[in-house]
């Protein structure tokens, strides 16, 4: 089965995925608040005295969540302030009604650059660093497709001063986001896994 895998320097990065116990669980917790926070100010609503219950559950539940997914979802949060930058990959079937979808999306997501990857080829990257309405959060989004999937990298900043900041990193993670397959030759053989093809 088709996985991603990203390599995530851990001096900088704290991985959600399938991180289990004391590991990363005050980090996750601090950035499902932020976007929370963030959610919250987006539709206009005040913080609710249980936001912090809130955070506290999801962080427990996500890194379940993220491993029922089998590989297709990815998460990072910012090692040296979790509450600044969360980032998300995910590899989703190339349906029509995806590729619809992301045909309406707004015409300030046209504006996107050509963003070169040594594994997935050339795709599309989007910064958005002054959202028009000021209460949408800072965000950076990579996409690529595959013909059959299509695989992006989303980041979330909460500081529109500071998103300037972790541009490069995201770069350096996103050209390492890869596929991996693993190929089962025969029933009774060991599953093959295939490492991506080394840049040229």
């Amino acid at each position: 089965m088709a996985r991603l895998e990203a390599d995530a320097d851990p001096a900088r990065w704290v991985a959600v995925t399938e991180s289990f116990g004391f590991s990363g669980r005050r980090a996750r917790k601090r950035a499902i608040g932020m976007l929370l926070s963030q959610a919250n100010a987006a539709i206009g609503a005040a913080p609710r005295p249980g936001g912090r219950f809130a955070a506290w559950a999801a962080s427990q539940a996500v890194p379940m969540l993220m491993r029922r997914a089998n590989g297709r979802v990815r998460a990072w949060m910012w090692k040296a302030d979790p509450e600044l930058l969360v980032v998300l990959a995910q590899m989703q079937e190339a349906t029509p009604q995806v590729r619809a979808a992301r045909a309406m999306m707004p015409m300030e997501y046209d504006d996107t650059e050509d963003f070169r990857s040594p594994y997935l080829g050339v795709g599309e990257k989007l910064v958005m660093t002054l959202p028009p309405d000021p209460r949408t959060p800072p965000f950076v989004s990579y996409t690529w497709d595959t013909g059959t999937h299509l695989v992006t990298l989303s980041a979330v900043c909460s500081d529109r001063e500071r998103v300037g900041t972790v541009l490069d990193e995201l770069d350096h993670l996103a050209r390492s986001l890869r596929v991996v397959d693993d190929l089962t030759l025969d029933e009774s053989a060991p599953t093959l896994r295939l490492p991506p093809s080394p840049p040229s």
